[in-house]
């Protein structure tokens, strides 16, 4: 995994300064996105891998299924393929999102709770977070009953447990004591 961010680092430099000169950082990053799942995909792992397609055989099925993609975008799916690196798109795509988030000022918060949150109470945990971390956040929300209830929030390298779980957890360290 390591070795596939280090790999990917370049592409996702080359891209993201790409991008961004274009004023084009949202297309980018759905293209980016679509073409990620389509290397994640099993099918299309078969045909990366496979020796039998040529180099312009797998630009071009990579180009038909990608949907819609700008000259610059085709040009990256043909340098990727060309020096064997479609397999990293996944990682290329995470680090291109990392380096999008850092220039517009947006933090990812990644939102574990025990019960499912209604909007309106998300809408307000998201603006005192924001209010909080003095950013943007994109959210992601999971349900995880193991927190018994409460919620569990990471932002970057912070974490917030508020969930009945992590209190039993501090209690039982404190009681050890």
């Amino acid at each position: 995994m390591a070795e596939n961010v280090t790999i990917a680092r370049p592409y996702a430099d080359a891209a993201f300064e790409l991008a961004r000169g274009a004023g084009a950082l949202g297309p980018w990053s759905e293209a980016l996105d679509r073409l990620a799942a389509l290397a994640a995909d099993s099918t299309m792992r078969a045909c990366i891998s496979d020796p039998k397609l040529t180099a312009g055989q797998l630009v071009q099925l990579v180009l038909d299924v990608a949907g819609t993609l700008s000259a610059e975008q085709q040009n990256f799916v043909r340098i990727l393929v060309d020096n064997e690196r479609l397999q990293v798109l996944p990682e290329i795509r995470d680090l291109f999102v990392a380096l999008k988030n850092e220039h517009e000022g947006v933090l990812e918060a990644e939102i574990a709770s025990a019960f499912p949150l209604d909007d309106a109470s998300l809408a307000s945990l998201k603006s005192d977070l924001e209010a909080r971390f003095k950013a943007k956040l994109n959210v992601q929300v999971h349900i995880d009953p193991a927190l018994i209830g409460g919620v569990r929030i990471a932002v970057g390298d912070e974490v917030i447990d508020a969930s009945v779980r992590g209190k039993l957890a501090n209690m039982a360290a404190a009681l050890k004591n």
